[in-house]
């Protein structure tokens, strides 16, 4: 069953209010404190956040106008030794041009309880580091010193930002229990924020306002006889400044579990995007207020729509290829290919050119945006309805509500034949519709020239398919004798590709021997490994000694040997996150076993057909005879990439029948 986006909201939105948390004021480390062994509602938690206090205010200069400060004071229990990685702290920060932010940590400690007393041991500069990332960002990192287990680590950070489009995510819950956060903006009446909650709960939330009064200097050109003057002098302005206070207290660590997209989507947090700016003279400038303003933006941007816009750096190039071909999708082929191979990318994310396409064409290398946006060009010029796709990878997020930030990556995509094609240039291995796993988070947003845009499913409807062939013969020592052949189409090719063709032969085959039971592997064959419109094929002769058991003049195996699945993915007793397969997938097994002269058939699993109620997920077991050989179809069909959580203990309950058949055996007894 698919997700419709309605379903999404009331997944990722609160569920329901955290109505009894109240306000506290945090108090200086104390024995009992440095004394605590265990997490009294988690006792395995490794680390625990005692408090995370943070507060973003506004203040105003005449140079740089209004700006943002953010300071966040954090204190963190130290439980374990696996809680150590606790005292690294990073902050990521704006580097470039002017927007540029100032990063720094401060008033960082850490607290042990030697002899019965507390003692502090302060952060000194040797564990104070500045890195650059990349051209825009640089991260400023601390490592506090002498952390044991039972210490107590604490810093603040301050981030002073000319950047009022955002504030910073602020995170409620961690990877460890926190037992106190408390957030709060301090807003001018010009600002105006959509916020957002994301998670299961939503904090407890104040507010309040009070009027303001900057005191500024003018300083200006006046005209007068016998020429200019500067003119200087001082001046004051008032304004409402609401203050907004979020708390939350005891909040369970966050728990990944199998298939989940992104567990950050559905993390207790608060996001804040500006809406529109009203200034001193009372006309608002909007900004992202539904997708279509979000995008007309983003389009109409100059390292957006007038790069996109570029043709005469590739004309003659793309001519020339196409020139001879008539048939539409090998002209899409054709284009696609080009880019890839001819193309490399920086791995830069974003949906903005850095130094733009034509140099990006000239140098062979390029960000996404310069990359995909320089496709979507050249099919425009070869005729096709091209437009570029705005996505959030699956690291950044489900982008849910209409804001710039929501989206981090580019794609391109054609409309053909009632259809559309998407396709994206940065990943070499791809094909039109194709695309990495990490593009294939849940919608994105495509656009088009005249600046409207509609959402697109980026999720496959498409199965993958694995299908195997697995013969073999088993002596009367309970040895395996057998050959394989594996195919692979779909996104488990392009996984396989993408993982498996840069390690070498040798590595791969050990790899792949010691991952299936110790097995002996022989005549070793892979074929299309770069032929991206065939499947992957790889076949091989083997030997196995560990995949029967022999006892008293019995034979006992699973018949699909090291193929058989032992293991429920799906363990815990509740699920509050939708399940992500990330695309549509079969599994077939075809099997033929002989067995050894002088032995018979005393026992053999019994055939046996499941299905859903919605029929998303099949289960087929076909097992048959004939003289001395068994033979065995065994096919697992999940038809939807995604299942919402309310579906959790249907999958739980197919899943345990599905595995609990596969690992019925075969018995042979002695003759």
């Amino acid at each position: 069953m698919r997700i419709s986006k309605t379903t999404i909201l009331v997944i990722v939105l609160f569920v329901f209010s955290f109505a009894n948390a109240q306000k506290i004021q945090i108090e200086k480390v104390s024995i009992a404190d440095l004394e605590e062994k265990n997490h009294p509602k988690d006792p395995g938690a490794e680390a625990a956040i005692l408090f995370k206090k943070g507060e973003t205010n506004f203040t105003y200069s005449d140079e740089k106008g209004f700006e943002m400060i953010t300071k966040v004071k954090t204190r963190i229990k130290i439980y374990k030794k696996e809680g150590y990685k606790w005292a690294d702290q990073s902050q990521k920060y704006y580097i470039d041009g002017s927007s540029k932010e100032n990063m720094r940590f401060s008033d960082a400690v850490t607290y042990n309880l030697v002899n019965g007393k507390i003692e502090k041991t302060k952060l000194k500069s040797d564990g104070d580091f500045d890195e650059k990332i990349n051209k825009y960002w640089g991260r400023k990192k601390i490592t506090l010193p002498n952390v044991k287990e039972g210490s107590i680590v604490e810093f603040e950070y301050t981030l002073q930002s000319p950047n009022v489009s955002t504030i910073d995510e602020w995170y409620f819950q961690e990877e460890i229990p926190v037992n106190y956060a408390e957030y709060t903006t301090k807003i001018p009446e010009y600002f105006n924020y959509n916020t957002r909650f994301k998670g299961f709960v939503t904090p407890k939330i104040e507010s309040s306002s009070i009027q303001r009064k900057v005191d500024a200097t003018y300083n200006e050109m006046v005209n007068q006889i016998g020429g200019a003057r500067n003119e200087r002098g001082n001046y004051s302005f008032e304004f409402v400044e609401k203050t907004t206070n979020y708390f939350l207290a005891n909040v369970p660590a966050i728990k990944d579990e199998v298939y989940v997209n992104n567990v950050d989507n559905y993390r207790v947090s608060l996001t804040h995007e500006l809406s529109f700016y009203k200034g001193a003279n009372g006309v608002p400038k909007f900004y992202a207020t539904d997708w279509e303003s979000v995008t007309k933006t983003i389009y109409d941007n100059e390292d957006f729509g007038t790069e996109l816009s570029k043709t005469g750096y590739f004309e003659n190039e793309i001519n020339q290829l196409i020139d001879a071909i008539t048939d539409p999708n090998e002209k899409i082929d054709a284009i696609f290919n080009y880019v890839k191979s001819n193309m490399n990318w920086n791995k830069f994310t974003g949906y903005y050119c850095a130094d733009g396409v034509k140099k990006a064409f000239k140098d062979k290398t390029g960000n996404v945006a310069e990359i995909n946006l320089m496709l979507t060009a050249m099919l425009r010029h070869a005729g096709f309805t091209a437009n570029p796709v705005l996505i959030s990878t699956r690291s950044n997020g489900i982008a849910l509500f209409p804001n710039r930030s929501a989206f981090n990556y580019v794609i391109s995509a054609v409309e053909y034949n009632n259809s559309l094609i998407l396709m994206d240039a940065t990943e070499k291995l791809s094909s039109p519709n194709i695309l990495p796993e990490g593009d294939l988070n849940w919608s994105g947003r495509l656009i088009r020239k005249d600046g409207t845009s509609n959402n697109v499913d980026l999720m496959p409807t498409t199965l993958s398919n694995q299908n195997t062939n697995l013969l073999y013969s088993v002596d009367k020592n309970g040895e395996i004798n057998g050959k394989i052949r594996r195919q692979l189409t779909g996104q488990l090719a392009l996984d396989f590709r993408q993982n498996k063709l840069q390690i070498n032969k040798e590595t791969y085959l050990e790899n792949l021997e010691n991952n299936n039971n110790k097995i002996e592997i022989s005549e070793y064959v892979r074929e299309n490994d770069l032929d991206l419109s065939k499947p992957i094929v790889e076949s091989y002769t083997f030997k196995s000694k560990n995949d029967t058991e022999v006892i008293d003049n019995k034979i006992y195996l699973n018949p699909l040997l090291f193929f058989t699945t032992t293991i429920n993915p799906f363990k815990q007793e509740v699920r509050e996150y939708p399940i992500d397969f990330g695309y549509p997938i079969e599994h077939k097994y075809n099997v033929s076993v002989e067995i050894p002269e002088g032995f018979q058939m005393e026992s053999i699993p019994k055939p046996v057909a499941l299905a859903t109620e919605n029929g998303s997920l099949n289960f087929r077991y076909i097992i048959g005879t004939n003289g001395n050989k068994i033979q065995i179809q065994l096919t697992t069909t999940v038809k939807e990439a995604i299942f919402q959580s309310n579906l959790y203990d249907m999958l739980k309950d197919f899943f345990a029948k599905n595995i609990s058949k596969e690992n019925e055996k075969i018995v042979l007894s002695k003759i």
